[in-house]
């Protein structure tokens, strides 16, 4: 082991600016639709269905611009010496239903980085944890993800 150095575990607290957007009644019922959300209050655009919020405040770039799992370089992580990329775990707590009109403020950090021994060899966790409020300050939902990198 011995992957991680001083340069990346100082990484640990960083925070992405904050992301603003406007939940739309026609955002609720595309999301909705487009994961067969049937019932009447998501295709009505007025609640979001669980996880709507999840690509809601993903960049939206070029084709070219995109990495080999088809999203969008995350520009809050550091470079790590591994780049074979897993899903880990998603946990998200929530506070309050999204709402359509709604002003929704995601502030990301990365709260976490360690490194463990698999069987094939060095694995690198990583931790960013989302926190997802209205404008006026009143918390909606809480995500931890953890990546895993091989």
């Amino acid at each position: 082991m011995g992957l991680l150095t001083e340069e990346l575990l100082a990484n640990i607290g960083k925070t992405e600016a904050p992301r603003t957007q406007v939940v739309t009644e026609r955002d609720i019922r595309k999301y909705s639709i487009a994961t067969n959300q049937t019932q009447r209050k998501y295709l009505d655009g007025q609640v979001a269905p669980p996880l709507f919020h999840v690509a809601f405040f993903w960049d939206v770039v070029e084709l070219d611009e995109l990495n080999a799992d088809g999203v969008s370089v995350d520009k809050l992580l550091p470079k790590f010496p591994l780049e074979r990329e897993m899903a880990g775990g998603l946990d998200i707590q929530h506070h309050d239903r999204i709402r359509a009109g709604d002003t929704l403020v995601a502030t990301r950090t990365l709260t976490d980085i360690y490194e463990k021994e698999g069987r094939s060899g060095a694995l690198i966790f990583y931790e960013v944890v989302m926190q997802v409020e209205r404008d006026d300050g009143t918390p909606v939902l809480t995500q931890k993800t953890t990546r895993i990198l091989r």
